[in-house]
């Protein structure tokens, strides 16, 4: 009965320990391409949802400043016309919001005084909690899109990994079918290259341990 010489259970070892390795690896970079495409998802709802949030609210903003230059305008009209109940009447009226602007701006002498504001909505009081508002939900939807973009070049990173391990897996096990000493040397060889390089850089990526 003949027996398998040293050199071939050396490689036979070999590609055995580099099946046991590479499958191990592949199952975790299989893992973690999941994972990263979990966060891509979480984060892409996030900044829709904050966007929708931030255009409902613009929206709300526009509205108020609509309002804030509708009565500014009819009780500038009303005091060019010398009405003064009117004026009056509209003034009552301003948003709260609108008001310190207001003030600020009548304070400037706008009337009479030179390089005074045009308008209240030129003033630094004039601020509108609504778009301040927007403006931040805005740059949260910006900062998920980002972290939606980062997620999925992990989870395309760590597919990559995948494929470079199966391409080991394959080495491995298309040595252990070779007669010949050479030919399983150099199919093998390629198989740990593979494998190592794609280990050696898969390190070096982002690793999440929770979806």
């Amino acid at each position: 009965m003949s027996t398998a010489s040293p050199t071939k259970r050396r490689l036979e070892l070999a590609a055995t320990v580099l099946l046991a390795l590479a499958a191990v690896a592949t199952a975790w970079a299989a893992y973690q391409a999941r994972v990263w495409t979990g966060e891509q998802a979480s984060n892409t709802a996030k900044a829709t949802a904050a966007r929708i949030d931030a255009n409902r609210v613009s929206a709300l903003a526009n509205r108020q400043l609509q309002v804030d230059v509708a009565t500014f305008t009819e009780w500038l009209d009303a005091r060019a016309e010398g009405r003064g109940e009117l004026a009056d009447f509209y003034r009552a009226r301003f948003r709260a919001e609108f008001k310190p602007a207001f003030a600020a701006w009548l304070a400037a002498n706008p009337f009479t005084a030179e390089g005074a504001p045009s308008t209240p909505f030129d003033v630094p009081q004039y601020s509108l909690r609504a778009e301040t508002r927007a403006d931040r939900l805005e740059v949260a939807a910006a900062a998920n899109s980002d972290q939606a973009k980062d997620a999925n070049q992990r989870s395309n990173n760590y597919m990559l990994g995948v494929v470079l391990l199966a391409t080991a897996l394959f080495f491995a096990g298309l040595s252990t079918k070779l007669e010949g000493e050479t030919a399983r040397r150099v199919i093998l060889g390629l198989g740990w290259v593979v494998f190592l390089g794609a280990l050696v850089w898969m390190v070096t990526l982002p690793v999440e341990l929770t979806t």
